[in-house]
């Protein structure tokens, strides 16, 4: 049996409760899972508090604490813990946000945190504007995170969300010029 498809099957024993799947699950997603946290925290400010075996423990948790978890596949589990990364950080951001003082003046150093602060503010505005495009078009927000979040190629997204290859780079498109939109006007 393929290391995906044992992986695929350890993931559907666990969301039937086989505790000894999420045992022996564990070890064959954690380097994947980090790559991915890598990759999250990459395009993050370099001094982020955050290490990507931090992310990857956070969202561990919540994946485990998930009451009802029925894995599609391979591709589906790894879409939902880039989302909780994802979310994990917009979290941060907006704690790091709401820690920001304001009507003073600073020093150089307090400058280049406060335009780090900026970073944090695109994310939290990022992360508003794909909660609206979920309510307008799950499809495409789905395209978005599994593609840009969950570091998913164009074919394996299109397989993740049993449409055509053709029909995701569309989607894409259409979803990335309405996030620009949203995103410029608020």
């Amino acid at each position: 049996m393929s290391a995906s498809h044992e992986v695929t099957r350890l993931l559907l024993d666990w969301a039937n409760g086989d505790e000894q799947a999420l045992d022996q699950l564990t070890p064959l997603v954690y380097g994947d899972l980090r790559q991915l946290a890598a990759s999250f925290l990459g395009r993050e400010r370099p001094d982020h508090t955050l290490q990507p075996t931090a992310l990857v423990h956070e969202a561990y948790l919540r994946l485990v604490d998930q009451k009802i978890a029925t894995w599609q596949s391979l591709s589906h589990f790894y879409g939902v813990a880039a989302r909780l990364m994802r979310q994990i950080l917009v979290d941060h951001a907006r704690r790091r946000q709401a820690g920001k003082r304001g009507g003073r003046k600073v020093s150089l150093e307090e400058a280049a945190a406060s335009m780090e602060h900026e970073r944090g503010a695109d994310l939290v505005a990022l992360d508003g504007a794909l909660e609206a495009l979920e309510k307008i078009d799950p499809r495409k927000c789905r395209a978005i995170e599994l593609h840009y979040f969950g570091g998913l190629s164009m074919e394996e997204t299109a397989r993740a969300l049993d449409i055509s290859a053709v029909t995701v780079r569309r989607d894409m498109r259409a979803a990335e010029a309405w996030l620009c939109s949203r995103m410029q006007s608020t």
